[in-house]
């Protein structure tokens, strides 16, 4: 048994690898700010210890474990230096544990996390598996032979493992604080599917993807003919039923699929997992039942009905252009009688100022807007830019803080649609605190 010391252990990834620590009979424990973060609860309810940063935290008898946003200044990591004992960064230590399993990464700009999280519920009924998702769950498995982790591409991150196989979603523009332009992330996904050992899934209706070079097997997925796994006759159910469709491999049936969520793109994570699956054998009833039953990621479309307005309260991640528009494509598709009220609040500057008006554009499809201060991070406080700059590119939004809060109660039978990758879980705890009955 070994113990372990997370400097930022509240970050999605890195208390997603303590409770995998932890259920691996490993001593965990971690520091971060006081602030309270979404990924919490999961730690709490494994009873590992959360201290506040704080050099003294460190002891001679631990490895630490750095979390990707805390440079090797932080007075933990600088004190674990001095001490001579181990640092290892956390895409380094998942890069190694990925060596003990038959390992699967998932990648991509966007979709990374639900696709992660509906391969781990799928797989695991078919083999013991660990797995590492984006929203803050792990789970190690004693017995485990698999290993499925969403691998993030910032900072080039995902080069530092080997996978046996892997899944990539997409590629576009992101991370402008970063990377160069498209052909850099595009030269980081190529680079990565060059360390591939055995094969790669890949979305076909991607123009990038379809110009990945790999020394292994590449099986692509997507809508278009041309694809090795296509979905036909897609249909969006009423009732909260969710999404049907059939797929056909290289142009023969191959099965009907229903899935719970709404919208192309969760057809397309579906298709991911279905397309992998079928490479490994995984039998079709399975991956049809797990397809049936998953409920989803946690801040992916996550809802919460308001009986006291008639209104569908919705939490979700999406911070990229790409992902706002499809996000309001499937509250529409799920809610096609109700008004869609985008709630947004960028996360990071420099993202901000790259797609401002690529921002604009898909809050454009929502039937009101309602912006929020940008969210800066720990690598980036602040910036030339405000909120207001992204205001005067949509007519007729509005600004939200907590003095207004209470506006979004005119929007009686819509959806409030609140978006970001920040603390625009804020926003959500007020308005629900404003309503006429006291929620938990």
């Amino acid at each position: 048994m070994t113990k372990y010391h997370f400097v930022g252990i509240k970050g999605t990834g890195m208390s997603a690898l303590a409770q995998i620590l932890q259920d691996l009979h490993h001593e965990v424990q971690g520091s971060d700010y006081e602030k309270r973060f979404f990924t919490q609860k999961a730690l709490e309810d494994k009873h590992i210890k959360i201290l506040p940063f704080d050099k003294e935290n460190i002891t001679d008898d631990e490895v630490v474990i750095a979390g990707n946003a805390f440079p090797d200044t932080h007075e933990e990591i600088a004190a674990a230096r001095e001490m001579g004992i181990p640092v290892i960064r956390y895409y380094d230590f998942l890069g190694d544990l990925a060596k003990h399993y038959t390992s699967i990464a998932v990648t991509g700009t966007h979709g990374k996390t639900s696709t992660t999280g509906l391969l781990s519920h799928v797989f695991e009924k078919f083999a013991p598996t660990s797995y590492l998702i984006g929203d803050g769950t792990g789970v190690g498995n004693d017995n485990g032979k698999y290993f499925i982790w969403e691998s993030c591409e910032y900072k080039r991150h995902f080069l530092h493992s080997e996978p046996d196989y892997c899944l990539i979603t997409n590629i576009e523009f992101d991370h402008s604080d970063y990377y160069k332009d498209l052909d850099d992330v595009v030269s980081a996904f190529q680079e990565l599917a060059l360390k591939v050992k055995k094969a790669i899934f890949a979305c076909g209706d991607n123009e990038k993807l379809q110009m990945i070079q790999s020394n292994v097997p590449i099986i692509y997925y997507g809508f278009n003919e041309e694809n090795d796994f296509q979905a036909r006759n897609v249909q969006f159910l009423t009732g909260n039923k969710g999404t049907e469709f059939d797929v056909f491999v290289r142009n023969d049936y191959y099965g009907h699929f229903v899935i719970r969520g709404y919208g192309n793109h969760n057809v397309l994570n579906a298709l991911a997992v279905i397309a992998f699956c079928n490479y490994l054998n995984v039998p079709i009833q399975l991956v049809k039942e797990g397809l049936a039953s998953f409920n989803g990621v946690k801040r992916r479309f996550s809802e919460t009905v308001l009986p006291e307005t008639d209104q569908v309260m919705i939490d979700d991640y999406a911070h990229h252009p790409t992902e706002i528009r499809v996000t309001i494509e499937a509250a529409r598709k799920k809610y096609p009688d109700r008004n869609v009220v985008a709630i947004f609040q960028p996360h990071t500057y420099s993202r901000t100022m790259t797609f401002m008006d690529e921002f604009a554009e898909s809050l454009k499809t929502a039937d009101q807007v309602y912006l929020c201060a940008i969210f800066g991070s720990a690598r980036e406080k602040s910036g030339k830019l405000s909120i207001h700059d992204l205001q005067e590119r949509i007519n007729g939004s509005h600004i939200l803080h907590n003095s207004n809060i209470d506006d979004l109660k005119q929007y009686r039978h819509s959806v409030l649609l609140f978006m970001g990758a920040g603390d625009i879980q804020k926003y959500q705890n007020e308005y629900k605190e404003s309503l006429p009955i006291a929620r938990p």
